[in-house]
């Protein structure tokens, strides 16, 4: 029956919204943790096998953290019982354990609890059945979109297997969206072609790897232009509001605005950094990404003219992996404005280049005998270690000697800026070989 064109009453399973349709009910249906459930992994087995522990599911919306307990439910021959955190309480808890006691007295039964946004459940209501999990009256699968190490108290996570799933990628969503067009049983039953290929990789952009809003998008889309024979990326644009941009996450497009966000960091442009950096947002690019290339930038461009800057990036890549969308994404922009306005320096960045040209070209000179290390004999009879002075038995814990294999010689490759905290650091620098420059004319 195809649900757009027949005029006759509608099934009830399908009056269902379309996600729920298309749950997966088998780990061989579930697109896009494979990591987690590939054949011969510890969760695919502890299915198979019907030996299910205690796990906590954690991964953003629409990752299949639900599905999977969905999963377990049709595969285990254990009492299984879901409730959720939003809408239940200690009392609820009290009276799953009492049955459970009841089912494993009378029909040595086990119980599996799904508890879902298990975040969302005070310390008093995760202490309510810590108790249970840890005698294995109840087995618990809690899903959460939040850290665990955060939001579920400490014992009842030393308790469970952690279970990391990710944001669904492009190319998954789009086995998923296929799958729905096209399933004449729960899905649309629909002609593959009937949304273009450019309108299904809309959907799958936007839906921030996220399949229930995908699946959500598709079906508003399919009702709001059930007459057309194909919909395109403008009636899609229509169903859902949100504007196709242009951009291909592997194609030229992607690489032009990168460029655009990282020179305009670089140029100390905080507006048209977050102006790229939005629009990459928009077009559905991976945070990840370019919180990577921030973390590089701060190397790369800023180096020790702001040291911090390094640590802004790398706070940054943190909290948003605590946050994730939509919350995190400010997280970006404060990073993006910090590195856009700090002072700048490659200098860093220029000595690594020298060292490793200068490397390249004489190869890999010997480690001079004074610095070596002498933890024998033998070692020290050969001179390793001879002559090493250790520099806090100086004044200000410096003492010139040299460190550099002997054909070397007194060669440099960094080179500070005068700004910002690099200035500190070139003054030192110069201090000290102005020292070591008197040291040797006194020798």
């Amino acid at each position: 029956m195809n649900l757009f064109e027949s005029h006759k009453p509608l099934d009830k399973s399908l009056s269902r919204p379309l996600a729920d349709r298309m749950r997966p009910r088998t780990l061989d249906e579930l697109v896009g943790q494979e990591h987690l459930t590939a054949k011969g992994s510890l969760l695919q087995k502890a299915i198979e096998d019907d030996r299910v522990f205690s796990i906590l599911l954690w991964g953003p919306p629409g990752c299949g953290k639900t599905t999977l307990a969905g999963i377990i439910a049709n595969e285990t021959k254990s009492e299984f019982v879901k409730i959720s955190a939003v809408l239940s309480g200690v009392k609820d808890i009290r009276q799953i354990i009492e049955q459970a006691k009841r089912n494993r007295a009378l029909y040595q039964k086990r119980t599996i609890l799904f508890v879902d946004e298990i975040h969302r459940f005070n310390k008093a209501q995760q202490d309510a059945f810590l108790h249970h999990v840890e005698k294995g009256l109840i087995i618990l699968v809690g899903a959460t979109t939040e850290n665990p190490s955060f939001e579920v108290i400490p014992a009842l996570v030393s308790r469970c297997r952690v279970f990391t799933l990710k944001a669904l990628e492009k190319e998954s969503i789009l086995i998923i969206l296929k799958r729905a067009l096209t399933d004449p049983e729960n899905g649309l039953d629909l002609k593959k072609d009937r949304l273009s290929h450019d309108a299904l990789e809309h959907i799958a952009r936007v839906s921030d790897g996220d399949a229930r809003i995908a699946l959500i998008n598709l079906e508003t889309a399919m009702l709001h232009f059930v007459q057309k024979k194909q919909i395109d990326v403008q009636d899609i644009e229509t169903a859902i509001e949100k504007k196709s941009l242009l951009y291909d996450k592997a194609g030229e497009e992607h690489f032009n605005l990168i460029s655009a966000f990282i020179k305009s960091m670089r140029g100390s442009d905080p507006d048209a950094a977050i102006y790229w950096l939005e629009r990459m947002l928009m077009a559905g690019d991976d945070p990840y990404y370019m919180l990577r290339r921030m973390i590089r930038f701060a190397t790369e461009d800023i180096g020790m003219a702001d040291p911090g800057a390094l640590t802004m990036a790398l706070n940054a890549s943190e909290s948003f992996r605590i946050l994730g969308h939509p919350e995190g994404d400010d997280v970006l922009f404060q990073a993006a404005i910090y590195l856009a306005t700090a002072l700048k320096s490659n200098a860093v960045y220029t000595a690594h280049k020298q060292v490793k040209k200068i490397i390249r070209k004489i190869g890999y000179s010997p480690v001079p005998l004074h610095i070596r290390n002498a933890p024998t004999k033998l070692m020290k009879d050969l001179n390793y270690g001879k002559g090493y002075k250790y520099a806090h038995d100086y004044k200000d814990a410096y003492i010139p000697q040299s460190y550099l294999p002997d054909d070397l010689g007194e060669q440099r490759f960094y080179f500070p800026m005068d700004r910002g905290y690099e200035k500190t650091v070139k003054l030192r620098l110069e201090a000290w070989i102005k020292l070591k420059k008197k040291t040797d004319k006194q020798f």
